[in-house]
């Protein structure tokens, strides 16, 4: 056996660069790193050595980074992925809740944190965390439960089945999600004989499992005994590839599908038998057709609060989850198809024949959008009237193409997209909404453009989301990466404010207005943003936004636009109850009257 002698880092890195998708690309991207203490001497110097086989890229903040990469992952389709690495303590955590995002998403994440030494030498290191009891503890074991696979990386040979295991990981369908390779530094600078067939080139191939004839059977058979299905589009229908024989197999049996947060552009949004969004921000039209279903089929879908209104829109006890995960296919009792997306529609399509169900009710999309359509239209300004987020949105809107990314994940912007964002093609909404990770926003947009630089994205952020996380915008500039961001300055955390005022609340802590201060807050969001170098500024008026929004497609870098909005109005059609639980006892009328209207809920609930 040829050997060659590497230290454990060196040996790390090289083989991240063979490792290819099966379209014979890389399968990482690139690593996200912030070198301090912990792997600058190690990972940093084996970065350095192999910088023209893999691409490093400095960020700002280890969290975003590892948003970035994430975004990077979900618009590919998870077919590339990108690497996080940074120092022990502060800069390993900063990078827990970033894990976290990518695992409630099942997204794939590759994260190298410095650990301390595995020799013990100098105990306590710099940034060290001491278990008082368990001397094998780092502040690295924060990323055992918001991982898919842990190893710590104590000698330079556990490399050897550690890695391979981590792309295994990140390239299966159903257990897809980050993996954190605790990397400490004495054995990152360790050196061994390492194989020479270690880093030959490998392909890792995304398995697309067939359905158990079995189960389509079962399906089949519910499905044919039904009248009125309904198809709920989740984000592994984007994930499979799956989108174009979704539209497929709804059009050849005539089943309406409605689409999940995730799923939301997997069929253009004036198809005739795409009802809309689902849930609790959903719309009037696919609401109905889903309490009026008497079969729902779940496909890619992990069945969120949000999607099922709590579980009190889909009442029906037939439900089937078409899902490669096990463990999301047998939720809440449904019948599971366990597949692929792609490979369970078209095993399903020739199971039914010919069969084509009753036409849906059309008039429910037509009566939604002329609900909705004045929302977002251009209408006279009104004299110290603010522009409502709708307003915005319909801006936005009209400025957008068929190649247009709509992007964003907390606050108001997420509900008011997914009802009134009209995608015209997959892959042209992106929201995350799975953990709605306030500080996703920038960072993500940024990554989104990495991923498909052609595509116009657009980044729709509130000013406390932007707050939060903002400073990969001085990335982005670095990058020269043509992307818009849309920030709607409503002065505080407007979504929850109204989310405290629907459960009886006063309005407290929330809109800065509300807040304790002794000064006022006047944040020049256009000046800051400019500060880091990207062109910048404020709009007064819908009108002003729109020509904004031209002159930013002609800007290189980040062209960033600030709007001062309405923090009250909401979308008042649409939507379905969500479970928030009101306090059983409070001095406020207002709360006890909520607490009945809740506890009505809970009851209808219970009956279902």
């Amino acid at each position: 056996m040829t050997t060659i002698r590497l230290t454990a880092a060196q040996a790390m890195v090289r083989y991240l660069a063979a490792q290819l998708n099966e379209e014979g690309e890389p399968f990482l991207a690139g690593i996200w790193a912030i070198f301090g203490h912990g792997n600058v001497a190690g990972i940093g110097e084996a970065l350095h050595a192999e910088r023209d086989a893999i691409q490093t890229y400095r960020g700002q903040n280890e969290q975003t980074m590892a948003h970035a990469a994430i975004a990077y992952a979900k618009q590919l389709g998870r077919r590339r992925a990108m690497a996080v690495t940074s120092s022990i303590g502060p800069g390993a955590t900063n990078m827990v809740t970033a894990a976290a995002l990518a695992h409630v998403n099942r997204l794939p994440l590759l994260l190298i944190p410095g650990d301390v030494f595995a020799g013990r030498g100098p105990d306590p290191v710099l940034q060290q965390i001491e278990d008082f009891e368990d001397g094998t503890i780092s502040a690295n074991d924060c990323f055992r439960p918001v991982t898919r696979y842990f190893d710590r990386i104590t000698r330079p040979e556990i490399l050897l089945t550690a890695l391979p295991r981590a792309f295994r990981v990140m390239t299966d369908p159903a257990e897809c999600g980050p993996v954190c390779l605790s990397f400490c530094q004495d054995v990152q600078a360790e050196a061994y004989d390492w194989p020479e067939s270690f880093f030959e080139a490998r392909v890792w191939r995304v398995r697309r499992p067939a359905a158990d004839p079995q189960e389509v059977d079962r399906v089949a058979g519910m499905l044919l005994s039904a009248k009125k299905p309904v198809v709920v589009a989740g984000g592994g229908v984007h994930f499979s590839g799956a989108t174009e024989a979704l539209r497929i197999f709804c059009e050849t049996h005539r089943i309406p599908v409605v689409e999940t947060q995730a799923g939301k552009s997997a069929v253009a949004w004036d198809h005739p038998l795409n009802f809309g969004p689902v849930g609790v921000t959903g719309s009037s039209s696919a609401n109905i057709i889903c309490a009026e279903a008497d079969l729902l089929l779940g496909v890619g879908t992990r069945f969120q609060d949000f999607t099922t209104g709590s579980w009190n829109l889909f009442r029906n006890p037939r439900l089937v989850s078409l899902n490669v995960a096990a463990y999301d296919a047998m939720k809440h009792g449904a019948e599971p198809l366990c597949c692929d997306a792609l490979a369970g529609l078209e095993a399903l399509s020739l199971a039914l024949g010919g069969r084509r169900f009753e036409a849906p009710r059309a008039e429910l999309k037509d009566e939604w959008f002329a609900s909705v359509d004045p929302l977002t239209a251009r209408s006279k300004p009104v004299p110290n009237a603010l522009p409502t987020d709708q307003q915005v949105i319909g801006a936005v809107q009209r400025s957008s193409g068929v190649d247009t990314v709509v992007m964003s994940a907390a606050g108001t912007m997420p509900g008011e997209l997914h009802k009134l964002w009209k995608a015209p093609r997959p892959g042209g909404y992106h929201m995350e909404y799975g953990y709605s990770c306030m500080g996703y926003e920038v960072a993500g947009a940024m990554g989104i453009k990495m991923a498909e630089p052609d595509r116009d994205v657009v980044c729709m952020v509130g000013d406390g989301s932007y707050m939060m996380a903002n400073s990969e915008l001085a990335t982005a500039v670095m990058l020269g990466l043509d992307m818009t961001v849309v920030i709607t300055d409503n002065r505080g955390y407007g979504c929850i404010n109204r989310l405290q005022m629907g459960t009886g609340g006063a309005e407290f802590n929330n809109l800065l207005a509300h807040s304790h201060h002794v000064n006022p807050a006047n944040i020049d969001f256009a000046a800051h943003a400019a500060s880091m170098g990207a062109a910048a500024l404020h709009v007064d008026s819908i009108d002003e936004l729109e020509d904004a929004l031209t002159r930013a497609k002609c800007a290189a870098g980040p062209f960033v636009i600030v709007i001062d909005t309405d923090p009250y109005p909401s979308t008042p059609h649409g939507g379905h109850w969500w479970d928030v639980a009101v306090p059983e006892v409070s001095e406020r009328e207002e709360v006890r009257e909520k607490r009945a209207a809740y506890e009505d809920r809970l009851k209808e609930r219970a009956l279902n």
